[in-house]
């Protein structure tokens, strides 16, 4: 670690709180270059915890934690407060395995109120803290920081309506990274958040409110009428029309700047103490202080490792090389992304939608040549499927792309909106599976166990790119909602029949033992029958409908059957086999994940923890084997 003046003696934020303010400015800078060096070779999600620095030091300088509560969204901005509490000399190990986690956890640290990997939630979670503190009379504080596009999550929006209507005293800190709610500029507007938040000022007009209320002229009602007068009164000064948050007669203070650590210790000090619900709008800059992230906000998000000095990213950098190489195989999300727009040259009816993904799953490939006909709807995956649910009834051919685990944010839609009416929506479920450093929150191993028991749903999971190329093709035409899922990394070729609808394709004869794989990770075991002579492979490609014809042909002349998921062992491929099979007649292996919660690591390492790399697949059938062979 670098000497740093304040920060190496900063072990917990009792520690911040002894410095003075003059100081905080000088820990922002110490942190900032913390985190950029420490993210250069131990990659990360940099530019949006380089632009919390400042709130977040304001924070803990100012409010009691962990007596009073942080409650993170979108957890990726979190790194600040990782490193002031107390696991700074840890955070080399951050996302790796057996290190620090990648987001807030309780189980980390006690100054982490919840866990905190996706988006939209904390201003619920916030509220249901601050009212329940309410009721115990603590004089606990509860703050929700959101922003990074969580605000386009339909939750935050419940959130908000309940908390204009419940007695709370939650704070809301809106971390406005790309001017999303009231764009305002100007001395005046600075000059409105001075006025709002000077002791005089809010003096005179507790002194007021109490007044009122000793002569029984102020009730719950007319409170809420003097805050609507007051909302009022600050929209005539401004000029500007009322915002949600006054619209929802939550008491509003901001915009601020984001990056004036003095500043913003000065207002939070403030209006911490204020009763009723507020929300504190600061504007930051992802990726601030550091040039390159500032630059390109899209692509330093999580840039993998750099060179602080220049700002080249060696990944990219490697990528070139590997690319270069005609050997290279694609992403998954490239071979979906460069398909789908083939797909929707040759067809007018084809669009694509995707929650703040389209770098992500690689739709920016169709959206830069048919840009009309891709739709970004923000972080909200329920309404993206219900919204393709809309396209699909008038005729359209919507591929809605979303990452696996934050799938199983529109459940409810898939069902009420998607299948019960049978529309003609394609799923991409990018991300399946084991996706590795970002841990538990951001596995994809749910969706086949909680997609296969939705009536009118089919489910296909490719095992080479050519797969998917195939089964995006034939589900132009199909009907009904169908889910084809796939993994994150270089997709896999090599020859293969072509698909066919509902038909496995046998890869390999066997004797006694006979391997039924779905998706990407035939491939694996392909590589672990290698070294295994005698044991049978069929690639499945299709969990929903099975094809029960193979199932019951591999029962019938095998003794054991082994399956292999990137997925909960419960509900999927393994399961879907043991409801067709008569298990007194054939043995049945199921090999995926149980019954648990996946950390973070590499996934080659997560991948050999659970069993599921070619040389754990491959020792499971050799056991077997050997269990076979003793048995005759």
């Amino acid at each position: 670690m670098m000497d740093y003046k304040y920060l190496n003696n900063i072990n917990s934020p009792k520690d911040l709180k002894a410095l003075p303010r003059e100081a905080l400015p000088e820990v922002c800078a110490e942190l900032r270059d913390f985190i950029v060096r420490q993210l250069s070779h131990n990659p990360g999600h940099l530019g949006s915890s380089l632009g919390v620095i400042e709130l977040t030091v304001a924070l803990h300088y100012v409010f009691d934690t962990p007596y009073d509560r942080l409650v993170w969204d979108v957890g990726h901005q979190a790194y600040a407060h990782k490193i002031l509490t107390g696991r700074r000399d840890a955070f080399h190990t951050n996302r790796q395995f057996g290190g620090l986690a990648p987001f807030p956890t309780p189980a980390e640290s006690e100054y982490d109120t919840c866990v905190s990997g996706h988006a939209s939630n904390s201003i619920s979670v916030a509220l249901g803290l601050d009212v329940a503190n309410g009721r115990m009379a603590n004089g606990r504080k509860v703050v929700a920081v959101i922003g990074d596009g969580a605000m386009t999550g339909g939750l935050a929006f419940e959130g908000l309506n309940n908390a204009s209507m419940d007695k709370n005293n939650l704070l809301i800190v809106l971390n406005d990274n790309n001017m999303a709610i009231d764009p305002i500029k100007g001395g005046f507007t600075q000059y409105l958040v001075d006025l709002t938040t000077s002791p005089r000022y809010n003096k005179l007009r507790w002194w007021g409110y109490q007044a009122l209320v000793k002569m029984h002229l102020m009730s719950d009602h007319k409170r809420a009428k003097m805050l609507r007068f007051h909302n009022n009164l600050k929209t005539t000064l401004t000029k500007q029309p009322n915002n949600i948050f006054q619209g929802l007669n939550i008491r509003y203070f901001g915009p601020a700047d984001g990056h004036d650590v003095i500043g913003l210790v000065r207002i939070l000090s403030e209006i911490k103490n204020y009763k009723g619900p507020k929300v504190l709008h600061i504007v930051t800059q992802k990726g601030k202080g550091y040039a390159p992230a500032e630059a390109d906000q899209t692509v330093w998000h999580a840039p993998g490792e750099f060179d602080v000095e220049t700002g080249v990213r060696l990944n990219e950098s490697s990528n070139l090389q590997i690319l270069k190489s005609s050997n290279a195989q694609p992403l998954w999300q490239e071979v979906f992304g460069q398909t789908l727009l083939d797909l929707a040259k040759q067809d007018k009816r084809i669009v694509g939608i995707t929650p703040a993904m389209p770098s992500g799953c690689s739709m920016t490939i169709m959206q830069k040549q048919l840009p009309e006909r891709v739709f970004d709807v923000g972080i909200a995956e329920g309404h993206a499927v219900t919204f393709s649910a809309g396209l699909a009834k008038e005729g359209m051919v919507p591929f809605c792309n979303i990452y696996s685990s934050f799938l199983q944010r529109a459940y409810d839609n898939i069902i009420h909106d998607v299948a019960i009416g049978k529309l003609h929506v394609v799923f991409c479920i990018d991300r399946a599976g084991i996706v590795g450093n970002d841990g538990a929150t951001h596995h994809g191993l749910l969706d086949l166990a909680f997609l296969r028991p939705v009536p009118n749903m089919q489910i296909a999971a490719p095992m080479t790119a050519s797969d998917l190329r195939q089964m995006m093709k034939m589900a132009v035409d199909m009907q009904g909602p169908v889910a084809i899922r796939y993994p994150r990394g270089r997709s896999k070729d090599r020859e293969l029949p072509p698909v066919e609808y509902g038909k496995a394709v046998k890869l390999r004869e066997g004797e006694s033992v006979c391997v039924l794989s779905l998706g990407a990770i035939g491939n694996t075991v392909e590589d672990a029958l290698g070294q295994l002579k005698g044991v049978g492979h069929y690639n499945m490609r299709w969990l929903k409908p099975l094809d029960t014809d193979v199932v019951r042909d591999v029962a019938e002349r095998y003794d054991a059957i082994v399956t292999v998921e990137d997925g909960m062992i419960s509900g999927g491929l393994g399961s879907a086999v043991l409801e067709t099979v008569d298990t007194r007649k054939v043995r049945v292996v199921r090999l995926g994940v149980d019954d648990r919660f996946v950390t973070h690591g590499s996934t080659a390492e997560l991948m050999h923890m659970l069993g599921l790399d070619a040389e754990g697949i491959a020792g499971t059938l050799h056991e077997l084997l050997k269990e076979q062979a003793q048995a005759e």
